[in-house]
């Protein structure tokens, strides 16, 4: 079995692990409460794992220029601590797809109801009093902060198992980043969504950039880079060189998302097609095409991205828009070039040759994603 299937299997029995203790603990309040716990354990078993896995990878990497002496039962202890911060990341990663989806009011995550959505149809099978959408939105909300919560004291039990004190503040600092990033660039997107009628058009793709740089390419990359890394007792400079791989990975992971979302596959991305032109997702596909259209023509354009319930010519008129203006071959282009500055910087780092190999495929991975 590859080091990399053992890993997505001790990930998963962790959290597996985890979800039952919790679930025993919350029925033992009562009953009701294992809703919570089924809704978490159901998100935690899909998904690519693929911050886990770049912070895997970036551990054993670094661990080989790192000036931090393990014996074998140091590392031992390390290995199974960094399962722990690997569930941890996932966990983290689970909680901010519950709260994304309730803001961007997705209703389907990887092919079924988001977690807002189950919450609202349990409402209205049992005949509940109250407004079904507003229960669906207040249990999507308490889910996703438990998560959050439940992703720290994952996060706080590994380093206990840290090689020295230096180590654990390290990975606790690049940890708390991460989460401040993550609401940071998820309020700017909020924000876009709503004043991008009223905001300059020739600055869009810029703003675009920014959500993209701290909602997406630095907590999905970057991050699980620096912690994997800091674990290792890595110096600045390796932490530089990972920064410079990850953060352009991100960046184009996040633009090969945008794309999905506006012409994705739904038997594969399990979201239905066109759904970020529903959600009237402000990206730099979106923002290449307003670039790009007459005020007549951009005043449509923007109008329609404004409506919840677009039909199916209507999601039509604005792909064939974005694909006309040439906006989806400049987001392709971008792609490119940001994989191949990403690709480059990992040919500079002098790391262990095995992890290296993996980031690379990884990184072609996330590129190449259908879904």
């Amino acid at each position: 079995m590859s080091e990399t299937k053992v890993l997505l299997d001790l990930v998963q029995r962790e959290l597996d692990g985890f979800c039952a203790t919790r679930k025993t603990e919350f029925t033992g309040i009562s009953e009701d409460l294992s809703v919570l716990l089924d809704y978490t354990k159901e998100l935690l078993a899909g998904g690519k794992r693929f911050r886990a896995l770049f912070c895997y990878w970036a551990w054993v990497a670094a661990l080989d220029v790192s000036n931090t002496q393990q014996d074998s039962a140091t590392r031992a202890l390390s290995t199974e601590a960094m399962v722990g911060i690997c569930s941890a990341l996932e966990m983290f990663h689970g909680a901010a797809l519950v709260h994304d989806d309730l803001l961007d009011q997705s209703d389907t995550r990887r092919g079924v109801p988001a977690v807002h959505k189950r919450f609202e149809s349990m409402h209205k099978q049992h005949g509940w009093a109250g407004n079904p959408e507003r229960f669906g939105q207040a249990g999507s909300v308490l889910v996703g902060d438990l998560m959050l919560a439940w992703s720290s004291e994952i996060f706080g039990n590994a380093l206990l198992k840290s090689p020295n004190s230096q180590i654990e503040s390290a990975c606790r600092d690049e940890f708390s980043k991460m989460r401040i990033e993550v609401m940071a660039g998820q309020y700017l997107d909020v924000l876009e969504e709503n004043a991008a009628p009223t905001r300059a058009v020739e600055e869009a793709v810029g703003r675009a950039n920014r959500v993209i740089l701290y909602k997406t390419a630095k907590y999905s990359i970057e991050a699980p880079l620096l912690i994997g890394a800091a674990f290792a007792g890595a110096d600045p400079a390796v932490l530089r060189g990972l920064s410079a791989f990850g953060i352009p990975l991100g960046m184009a992971f996040q633009l090969r998302d945008d794309i999905l979302g506006v012409f994705g596959d739904p038997a594969v991305t399990g979201k239905p097609a066109g759904d970020d032109l529903r959600e009237g997702k402000r990206t730099v596909l979106v923002g290449l095409t307003r670039e790009s259209l007459t005020p007549t023509v951009g005043k449509i354009f923007d109008e329609l991205l404004t409506h919840r319930e677009l039909d199916a010519e209507q999601i039509a008129f604005l792909q064939q828009t974005i694909k006309g203006s040439g906006a989806l071959a400049k987001t392709e282009s971008m792609i490119e070039e940001l994989a191949n500055e990403s690709l480059l910087a990992l040919d500079q780092l002098q790391l262990d040759p095995t992890a290296m190999m993996q980031l690379r495929e990884l990184a072609v991975r996330v590129i190449n994603r259908q879904s």
